[in-house]
């Protein structure tokens, strides 16, 4: 084999990936673009005894494109370009979702959708419930308040043919091994493709938010004209996310041939960016609880709330929030360098992300990487099930959920709008109707009736009301919240011991389960006047307004912490006593070690928007024909090697350099990840010709 150098001509110790058939000679540069000298050896992988062999890809099939499809800047990122016309954020959510708009013409204005048929007394219905239901043939029937009314309305011997969804959403989060197949169950225990039901959903906000545009503008709207933004919680990892962009690509909101027509946007970043704007009057603020909002000091926890509810219900005809293109008076007091927290209290997740002001331009740096938890309200809702198994039994639950599931729902709709009456200071009972079809089959089911379990249970705080409900004292109620707050507040206590989160000016407490009182106070009193905690009016908006003025602008966010690890396999100079003696491979008399992990960004590194890590290769052999190249990642900030576990590889870089011939010495191939985004992009150039890959990065294939 020939001596491998690098570009400059120097003699160089060697890496390469044993299994993409590479071998790679390096030399290290301190700058962040290291120069790398490459030999392929297209038989070296049939060549190769070795144990990690199994990592090897087959041929991924990645075609060139043409090199004006790259911008090659530093400040390379998703721009919002004349192309688009309208900027549309579907937040989908746990428990509820929307969208809202704006045209780029006019971003100051934002406009929430419209009002949902339907809804629920005592619930705000600017959303509407995520539940899909699908005919008994497994057709899309409708989505939100519709799907449940119809549901409900299906005599049961009908109902348990149709399958009504809910919830859903979790799923992507507690699944360790997400794929393209990953199935979910409806509410009648029959299982159905988990990408197919968020295809279904996305499709159906396609189809609303396009007809609005068509009546707004008055002609037919075409859906390339508009940016669309989907919102994820920040501690997704990188599989959920890529998940939501595949159902995008099978429900035709945006084509895999242009896929910057979608952004993927993070709900806390979303919010902080609305947060930004913030006027006086557009929030309250607990720890000062001053005139100004409203309300006066000694008014306990809550009722600043519930005058800014009634504040965004007036304000809600409109269905227009104007945006003032300034930085609110709150923003305004941050000076270079204010920290504060964002905490996104869903349905689903709690999320907290760091950010740091970084004037004049007021551009937010992530400080610390998106950390939270499944401490969304809907915690409270499988507390009040524990509860409900408890007096009437597991197996009678369990039952009567697949046997009436239209009736379950029923139940669970209406103990969520006695969940939000829910306060600290609350000294009257809340009662909870029971659907006649769960008296009837219990009698049935136990031969005895609901009141008599009642008693029979060692439940003393939930008795049983004459007029056909379940009454519960504040005590019980609280009760219920209590397991999902000390998550919460043990997590955020946490948080706030870390050095990268010490002076934190504010915390913005946002997401519909902000508007708990319980958990308002929680946190006032885990913080004991540390940091200024900030509730912006019409709290359940605050991510979807903000993910428009993302979709507006995606530069706003400048430096982000990675997720991951990422780096690509390669090969070494074995040296005894330092490698392991299992990775050592003899190749024409040159001891290499195998299977090394180089990295190129380490997981919680701080990288800047659009920043770009390149390393140059060059194949030793001119007939080398395909050149490729494996991307590997790993949640551990370091990795030695691709066959640790936890490291698994998320793409590949295949470039075909058949038919071309390079002037220069040696052919010069550059690598390029790209981050600081959401997410993540990598390429390879041929230098002398120009011809250039980009990888999918693919975390859902096993």
């Amino acid at each position: 084999m020939h001596t491998l150098k690098d570009l400059r001509g120097n003699s160089m110790s060697s890496k390469t990936n044993a299994t993409a058939a590479i071998w790679i000679g390096y030399y290290r540069a301190q700058s962040r673009t290291d120069i790398f000298n490459v030999a392929y050896h297209h038989k070296c992988v049939n060549e190769m005894a070795n144990p990690s062999l199994s990592k090897s890809g087959g041929d991924p099939g990645i075609t060139p494109l043409s090199p004006s499809h790259i911008q090659q800047s530093d400040t390379d990122q998703v721009q919002s370009g004349p192309s688009f016309v309208v900027v549309v954020a579907i937040d989908f959510g746990t428990t509820s979702s929307g969208y809202a708009y704006a045209f780029t013409k006019e971003p100051e204005c934002i406009h929430t959708m419209r009002r949902w048929e339907g809804g629920d007394p005592g619930v705000s219905n600017q959303k509407t419930p995520t539940t899909i239901l699908l005919t008994p043939d497994r057709k899309f029937h409708s989505f939100g308040y519709a799907a449940r009314d119809f549901y409900h309305d299906l005599d049961p011997s009908e109902s348990k043919h149709w399958l009504y969804l809910e919830k859903f959403k979790m799923k992507l989060h507690t699944t360790a091994n997400l794929s393209i197949d990953t199935e979910i169950h409806a509410a009648n225990g029959k299982r159905v493709k988990a990408l197919d039901i968020f295809a279904y959903a996305l499709a159906f906000f396609k189809e609303q938010a396009l007809k609005e545009l068509s009546d707004q503008t008055g002609s037919e709207f075409d859906n390339s004209n508009v940016r669309w933004v989907i919102t994820v919680p920040a501690i997704w990892k990188m599989p959920a996310k890529q998940f939501m962009r595949e159902a995008a690509y099978k429900s035709a909101l945006v084509s895999r041939e242009n896929p910057e027509q979608l952004i993927i946007a993070l709900e806390p970043e979303a919010a902080s960016i609305y947060c930004r704007k913030l006027r006086l009057h557009q929030m309250v603020d607990l720890g000062t609880q001053t005139t100004q909002n409203g309300f006066s000091p000694n008014d306990n926890v809550g009722s600043g709330m519930t005058q800014a509810k009634e504040h965004a219900r007036r304000n809600r005809q409109s269905r227009t929030f104007l945006v003032e293109n300034v930085i609110g008076e709150l923003w305004s007091e941050l000076e270079e360098g204010d920290r504060y927290v964002v905490m996104d209290c869903g349905g689903g997740t709690v999320d907290l992300t760091v950010h740091q002001i970084r004037l004049p331009e007021g551009h937010l740096k992530e400080l610390y990487k998106a950390s939270g938890g499944p401490y969304g309200s809907i915690g409270v809702d499988y507390e009040f099930e524990k509860l409900l198994c408890k007096i009437f039994g597991q197996d009678f639950i369990d039952q009567f959920k697949i046997k009436r599931p239209a009736a379950w729902v029923d139940l669970m709709i209406a103990f969520e709008s006695r969940k939000r009456a829910a306060a600290p200071e609350r000294t009257n009972p809340l009662n909870i109707n029971l659907p006649f079809s769960f008296i009837d089959y219990y009698k049935k089911f136990r031969g005895h009736s609901v009141d008599h379990a009642l008693r029979k249970s060692n439940v003393d705080f939930v008795k049983w009301s004459s007029q056909g409900m379940l009454r519960m004292s504040p005590d019980a109620m609280n009760t219920l919240f209590k397991p999902t707050i000390d998550h919460i507040i043990q997590h955020l206590t946490e948080l706030f011991e870390k050095p990268e989160v010490s002076d934190i000016k504010f915390l913005f407490l946002v997401g519909g389960f902000a508007e708990s009182a319980l958990l308002q106070q929680a946190v006032q009193n885990m913080l004991q006047g540390r940091s200024r905690i900030i509730i912006p009016h019409d709290v359940g908006l605050t991510i979807l307004k903000g993910a428009v003025l993302f979709g507006l602008d995606p530069s706003v966010i400048k430096v982000r912490r990675a997720p991951l690890t990422y780096g690509v396999g390669v090969l070494n100079r074995f040296v005894e006593g330092k490698h392991p003696p299992e990775k050592l491979l003899i190749k024409d008399g040159t001891r290499w070690c195998t299977d090394v992990f180089d990295t190129f960004i380490a997981a919680d590194q701080s990288v800047a928007l659009g920043e770009m890590v390149k390393r140059s290769y060059t194949p030793a052999k001119p007939s080398q024909q395909v050149i490729v190249i494996h991307v590997y990642c790993s949640e551990k900030e370091s990795a030695g090697f691709i066959s640790e576990p936890g490291v698994r590889k998320c793409g590949t870089l295949r470039l075909d350099v058949s038919g071309t011939e390079s002037s220069a010495p040696r052919r010069e191939i550059q690598t390029l990840m790209q981050f600081g985004d959401t997410e993540i992009r990598a390429m390879a150039i041929d230098v002398s010709t120009g011809r250039t890959v980009k990888a999918s990065i693919d975390f859902l294939s096993h």
